[in-house]
């Protein structure tokens, strides 16, 4: 007896006419352009909360130009065609692009058909992020950003901690560089759209790093005492980087190094094996000159000073 019932209110329902639509969203049907589309100003009508305030977002000067096409303008600029929505009264499934039902390289190719232009379009879809599923509208909020520059969905920080967790520890170390105080962002050192390949480290390629001037490392931008060119280089940061004697992020050792002292960190490389880590004239680390046993040694950079590269003397004593 019930399924009968619900057999008969369910025909009863189908059979209802649909409910006419207001004069206004109407006449927009009828006058839409071909292909569907009415213009953002109808959008307005059934969603203020939304447009309102749209006039102080950058997509806005599209329509602020009034020379761009409906179909690369306002709101189905990235939406698509807005004539079948209207027809159906609403629905999320109506909408040719709706970003929380399409798949997240969905969206990154409907903000690419605009911000190819802006980003390397190889560099986005090879970077960790898009290869991890991690789109643009999870990281971005054009209808309510939390930061007016980029149209962030939450303070920058805040927004990559979201998911590097491991991170937000190595900033509450004692030794880091200064993120959390916002002195500094993830995005001085990070591209979060993805970065070419570096030179340095090209065994391991870095994880996003953004690139200075010359392909160099980003820690360059800051130290550029570091930079150089030298006329003695030292190979490890050269070839391998910063980090193959610090920690960018946090440390518990004095500047950011990974080991607790000066000493260990050089000897993983500088071990005397072959003719690595000695001196020209052949002096092991472990004779009466260079004995790592004794503290009197242990602090390399008593006497070679120039660690990063000197212009004067190979061995970086100045």
């Amino acid at each position: 007896m019930t399924l009968v019932l619900l057999g008969v209110v369910l025909s009863a329902l189908a059979q209802t006419p649909p409910k006419p639509l207001p004069k206004p969203l109407a006449d927009a049907v009828a006058s839409a352009q071909p292909g569907g589309y009415v213009g953002s100003s109808v959008c307005r009508m059934c969603h203020p909360n939304v447009t309102q305030d749209f006039f102080r977002n950058p997509h806005y000067k599209s329509v602020a130009s009034g020379k761009e096409p409906l179909a690369t303008t306002g709101c189905e600029g990235c939406h698509g065609p807005a004539k079948a929505h209207l027809e159906a009264q609403g629905g999320k499934t109506t909408i040719p692009v709706a970003f929380s039902l399409i798949t997240p390289r969905q969206a990154l190719d409907t903000c690419l058909g605009c911000h190819a232009k802006d980003l390397n379009r190889s560099d986005v879809r090879r970077s960790q992020h898009s290869q991890a599923d991690v789109a643009c509208n999870s990281c971005h909020s054009i209808h309510k950003p939390q930061t007016p520059k980029y149209l962030l969905a939450a303070n920058q920080t805040n927004l990559c901690y979201g998911c590097h967790g491991n991170v937000r520890t190595q900033f509450s170390m004692p030794f880091k560089h200064r993120v959390n105080e916002g002195f500094m962002n993830c995005s001085d050192c990070h591209n979060p759209h993805g970065s070419p390949a570096a030179t340095w480290r090209s065994g391991i390629r870095p994880r996003m790093v953004t690139h200075a001037l010359g392909n160099e490392q980003p820690c360059l931008k800051c130290h550029s005492d570091k930079r150089g060119p030298f006329a003695f280089e030292h190979a490890a940061v050269r070839v391998d980087g910063c980090e193959v004697c610090h920690n960018p992020h946090g440390s518990t050792n004095a500047k950011l190094l990974r080991r607790t002292s000066v000493f260990t960190t050089c000897l993983e490389c500088h071990n005397g094996a072959g003719d690595f880590g000695r001196q020209s004239d052949g002096i092991n680390l472990q004779s009466p000159t260079h004995d790592m046993r004794s503290p009197r040694y242990q602090n390399c950079t008593t006497c070679h000073v120039r660690i990063h590269g000197s212009n004067a003397d190979r061995t970086f004593l100045r």
